[in-house]
């Protein structure tokens, strides 16, 4: 659980933004288990702008080929830095601290055939240039026949490590399926000296083929392309996280991607400044359904410009709960536009209306594969129910209703 700068700042978040919305973080959600604080994509880019990516853009490496934050945006990077002293303010605040990454090797690295630090290889000895981004210029990918492949992934790592850094989010390595570059950069992870998670993306159209190696290869992996405030977003969420379910489990989580809540778009790849355009309903419909599927739960919003609302949704303790309940939950039964799942344990039930009329569900718990519950409790609205026959629930558009069962 935690938080990206993607949804609000796209590429050119900076050192105070990250600071004002970890600070939030910790006085406001950290006790609902709300941890991680992440920089997205192209922080070392001095010219980072809104609305997308600069192409051919001239990146901050050090003399190994390393990308280092940009100064003008992260003040406390300079000198050679890093990112440790952010890393050490987050950290300080009792959270985690994160970085994006893309798949390969700097172009202007191997421009400029940098040593590849702690080998005997240099930059120019490894690129693949056939292998490379459809969406974003600065990489080119990685020939792993070549042993100083996965000595530049250990370097990139080891500085990780060096900085404080607890998260990676890969990019770039699954759609298409990049399977030795996801081994070697895995291998990096493992070899740190440092426990860090390991995200990949993004997911799209990404076959349950590959889960037993995602399983083996990282701690969470994107399902799906990046997810915005739109419905039909959520909505696609559905099937995917219905095929995903058998392969999630303690230490490999399908990730449905990030909850477009809040203040988001100031500078972002898609859309004007905006509160979400997802109604409240729509809002708790994708909080349930990543909750009861255990998906990673990371929030896009500008907290401090959020609503009191947003935070509310964000940390409602009983639905959150569910997220980290026992492994296990999957669709259990659908009709048309409506769907319910349950954990495996019978502990939670969530039953969802997708269609655009409004819906009043009554469901056999047989139906559901459970046993009638002798006390029940709405999640959402925080209050017992008596439990009967049949889970009954009046569903709205696009909305959601999650129970706690024991």
């Amino acid at each position: 659980m935690g938080w990206n700068s993607w949804d609000v700042y796209g590429t050119s978040v900076t050192e105070a933004e990250i600071r004002a919305n970890a600070a939030f973080i910790a006085e406001h959600m950290a006790g609902h288990g709300w941890e991680y604080v992440v920089v997205d994509i192209q922080w070392y880019d001095p010219a980072a702008r809104a609305g997308g990516y600069n192409l051919g853009t001239r990146l901050t490496l050090d003399e190994y080929g390393l990308p280092q934050p940009a100064p003008n945006r992260f003040p406390s990077s300079a000198g050679g830095a890093g990112f440790k002293p952010l890393a050490d303010y987050v950290h300080s605040l009792g959270l985690k601290f994160g970085v994006h990454i893309l798949r390969g090797v700097p172009r202007q690295a191997v421009a400029a055939d940098t040593p590849i630090r702690g080998s005997e290889y240099s930059a120019a000895q490894i690129p693949d240039r056939e292998r490379v981004s459809s969406w974003i210029d600065d990489n080119w990918g990685i020939d792993h026949s070549h042993p100083g492949g996965q000595a530049y992934y250990d370097a990139l790592v080891r500085q990780f490590a060096a900085w404080g850094v607890d998260y990676i989010k890969a990019d770039d390595m699954i759609a298409p399926y990049w399977e030795d570059e996801v081994e070697a950069f895995w291998h990096a992870v493992d070899r740190a000296d440092r426990d860090i998670v390991l995200s990949l993306s993004p997911g799209m159209s990404l076959s349950t083929e590959h889960a037993q190696h995602l399983q083996e290869h990282s701690h969470l992996w994107r399902i799906s392309a990046d997810l915005w405030d739109r419905w039909r977003d959520i909505d696609t969420q559905f099937d995917l996280l219905r095929d995903w379910a058998p392969f999630a489990g303690p230490g490999h989580w399908p990730d449905a991607d990030m909850l477009p809540v809040g203040r988001m778009g100031l500078r972002a790849e898609v859309g004007e400044p905006r509160q979400s355009l997802l109604t409240p309903d729509e809002q708790r419909t994708m909080l349930t359904l990543w909750c009861i599927a255990r998906s990673p739960l990371m929030v896009g919003a500008d907290l401090p410009g959020s609503s009191a609302e947003t935070i509310e949704l964000l940390t409602n303790p009983e639905v959150l709960a569910a997220q980290r309940h026992s492994a296990g939950a999957k669709e259990v039964w659908r009709e048309g536009r409506h769907v319910a799942w349950a954990s495996a344990d019978g502990a939670f039930a969530a039953v969802f209306n997708r269609s655009s009329e409004a819906a009043e569900l009554h469901l056999p718990w047989a139906d559901l594969g459970l046993d009638r519950p002798e006390r029940m409790r709405d999640c959402w609205h925080r209050s017992d129910i008596v439990p009967g026959d049949h889970l009954r629930a009046k569903l709205q558009p696009h909305s959601a209703a999650l129970f706690r069962l024991r």
